[in-house]
């Protein structure tokens, strides 16, 4: 039970850390970009893809959908009815673009890497330990030296901006997470009977589930950070106009 315990409660936090890194640069740059039209604009794709995720859910979880926003000061919407799978079905929706942000992200890397002659590292698989956070330090460092000290490649700030917008609009909205608030409570409460239930089978397809959930999220962290560190001017704007 704790070999597999431990990977669950690992997901979940990186779950929560990614979304609380997307929300707190989500309000550091609208705060310190004055002009709002210019802070819609860096959100523009971000705002895409983020809606792109719920309206792929909703196909995939049976929903028909009613209405797609794309643009509006509000951000984008996507309007649905009830999936068939009620409840599970809301949660995968709302929390579509938490998992399906890294995935393209990924495939951006990969492209950038094989077209553009961006240069990185192995992305890392998993996080279980302090040793696995230093090395996702490492990894990251070695994102920014490779493509800007020896030869510097302007594609790479094309990549910057893309994971920058992309990080932006991880996070679920607020009516995001109210809906899909009980299904994410049923299957943590699943999750901890099938851990109790010590059944091995269940137990190892549990143990499968949070190994490709994990993956999403170790990519979402390493984005995450990623972005951070291209927010630092920002931060540091931020702080001067503040103080």
């Amino acid at each position: 039970m704790d070999q597999t315990a431990t990977p669950f409660l690992i997901v979940i936090g990186m779950g929560i850390i990614v979304i609380l890194i997307s929300r707190a640069l989500d309000i550091l740059w609208a705060q310190a970009i004055g002009v709002k039209y210019f802070y819609y604009t860096i959100r523009a794709p971000g705002v895409v893809i983020h809606e792109l995720s719920h309206l792929l859910a909703c196909l995939i979880m049976g929903a028909k959908v009613k209405n797609v926003v794309f643009f509006s000061k509000e951000g984008g919407s996507v309007t649905y009815s009830r999936p068939g799978i009620p409840y599970i079905g809301d949660m995968v929706i709302g929390t579509a673009p938490v998992l399906c942000i890294p995935l393209v992200l990924a495939g951006c890397t990969w492209i950038f890497s094989q077209y553009l002659g961006c240069v990185f590292p192995p992305l890392p698989q998993g996080i279980d330990s302090i040793d696995d956070l230093f090395l996702l330090g490492t990894y990251i460092a070695a994102i920014f030296t490779q493509n800007l000290i020896p030869v510097f490649n302007p594609w790479f700030i094309v990549y910057l901006y893309i994971t920058l917008t992309l990080v932006l609009s991880v996070a679920p909205s607020m009516k995001d997470i109210e809906n899909a608030a009980i299904g994410i409570c049923i299957i943590t409460l699943t999750g901890i009977l099938i851990l109790w239930s010590a059944i091995p089978v269940a137990v190892s397809i549990l143990a499968e589930i949070i190994r490709l959930i994990g993956i999403g999220f170790v990519l979402g962290l390493t984005f995450g950070i990623i972005a951070l560190t291209v927010s630092v001017p920002v931060v540091i704007v931020y702080i001067h106009k503040k103080f």
